[in-house]
């Protein structure tokens, strides 16, 4: 009897995770759509439309570990609350800067407002991977897991430009915080919703602070500053970390670009724009499902491996493919940018993957690797070099700069991600 009612403990655990795996995405991708705004109402060049992408996942350098912290003291519940409050403080944030007259510079107020959403999918990211991971079981089960709920991230990661680019319109001089501004009312009430949702679930706490731990960090046999060093022992994790943060420019830059190429163009406009990036989204999610489905007979190097690989020949072809328009489902893109669905897959489980490569062996170490871990994707903060590397060698140009990042992630994968020792 108790075990099945741990089983449905972990049941409605997983469920859990996942709602706020949809969540993390749908917030974050409003960022990178955001950018079209920017540049419109709020007069950004090409790098500063990036910014509010880069505040989003600056956020992580101070929040990560910090963050994981308040997992290891508070829980994951606790942890998941505090996500969802912030969160919806950070959209209202955002959605007032569209009402905010140019002499009360509400581009430095949207800029706040993606600071403060990203202190929330920080939270949230400490929460859902090593929990997922954990209630898996670890290794490629625990892959799995994670795989299966980068899944339901990338439905919201496709919807977040589909709903932006829909409600923009078809030009760029239409692009205004009051035009998105349903989207940004739904991605609230989601957020009203996950709180309710996590309030009234029952989540188990497997990190939690012991007595004796408790005891020996008030003691001062143990700190804050020792477990930092004693996770950052671990050289595997250490590179991994590496690669987030590698990966997270990789992740966003690449449809970014996109957007910004596709939306300058008049014979494509912000409407398509957002249509065809949310291919890239799309493709995540079929390779996330894929890796779901797989996860528990292949390794994550292997699947890291082989989408770099795919990744970098895809951005090449894309960089150097005539400039051709086709016309796709009735509407004129450029014929590179069928490549995105490609693209999507190549990223599609690297989140995950890396995540389990860092972590395995970790042991009593996973709340301060994943507090790092997070940290790490402020890696983000990248973004504005690639839009001022495409200011002056143009949009398809600067992918020069992921391809650089993705033969990184190679490496780590085949020659750096084995734990050379595992904690006690």
């Amino acid at each position: 009897m108790d075990t099945q009612k741990q089983k449905s403990g972990n049941v409605a655990a997983i469920c859990t995770m996942f709602a706020l795996f949809f969540m993390i995405a749908f917030v974050t991708n409003f960022a990178g759509s955001m950018a079209v705004v920017a540049k419109n109402q709020f007069n950004a060049s090409a790098t500063a439309s990036q910014l509010g992408s880069a505040a989003n996942f600056f956020a992580y350098l101070f929040m990560g570990i910090p963050g994981g912290l308040i997992l290891k003291r508070k829980g994951y519940k606790f942890t998941a609350l505090l996500a969802a409050a912030v969160g919806f403080i950070g959209l209202g944030i955002q959605l007032a800067s569209g009402y905010v007259p140019a002499s009360g510079n509400p581009f430095y107020i949207y800029i706040v407002g993606a600071f403060v959403a990203g202190f929330s999918m920080c939270l949230l990211n400490l929460v859902v991977n090593p929990l997922l991971n954990t209630l898996g079981g670890g290794g490629n089960k625990g892959n799995q897991l994670v795989q299966m709920g980068c899944s339901l991230n990338s439905v919201g990661a496709t919807l977040a430009p589909m709903i932006l680019g829909w409600l923009i319109g078809g030009a760029m001089d239409e692009a205004t915080v009051s035009k998105v501004a349903p989207a940004m009312l739904i991605a609230m009430a989601l957020f009203a919703v996950a709180f309710v949702i996590v309030l009234v679930s029952k989540i188990p706490e497997p990190h939690l602070e012991t007595a004796e731990e408790r005891e020996d960090r008030l003691s001062g046999k143990t700190s804050v500053f020792k477990d930092i060093v004693a996770t950052l022992k671990f050289r595997h994790f250490t590179l991994g970390a590496l690669a987030i943060f590698f990966y997270i420019t990789i992740e966003s830059g690449i449809p970014n670009m996109a957007n910004l190429y596709m939306s300058d163009m008049k014979e494509v406009g912000p409407a398509v724009a957002g249509s065809v990036v949310a291919i890239y989204w799309f493709a995540m999610m079929i390779g996330r499902i894929v890796g779901g489905a797989v996860g528990g007979k292949v390794s994550s190097r292997t699947m890291i491996t082989v989408l770099s690989l795919l990744g970098i020949v895809t951005l090449l072809a894309m960089m150097f493919m005539p400039v051709k328009f086709v016309t796709v489902f009735g509407k004129t893109i450029p014929l590179s940018m069928c490549l995105l669905f490609v693209c999507g897959l190549s990223t599609s489980v690297m989140w995950g993957g890396l995540f389990n490569l860092a972590a395995e062996g970790l042991g009593k170490y996973v709340p301060m690797g994943s507090g790092i871990f997070m940290a790490c994707v402020f890696g983000g903060v990248c973004l504005p070099l690639q839009g001022m590397l495409a200011g002056k060698i143009g949009y398809l140009g600067s992918y020069w700069f992921t391809i650089a990042l993705f033969a990184y992630i190679f490496v780590y994968a085949n020659f750096m991600s084995k734990p050379q020792k595992r904690a006690e």
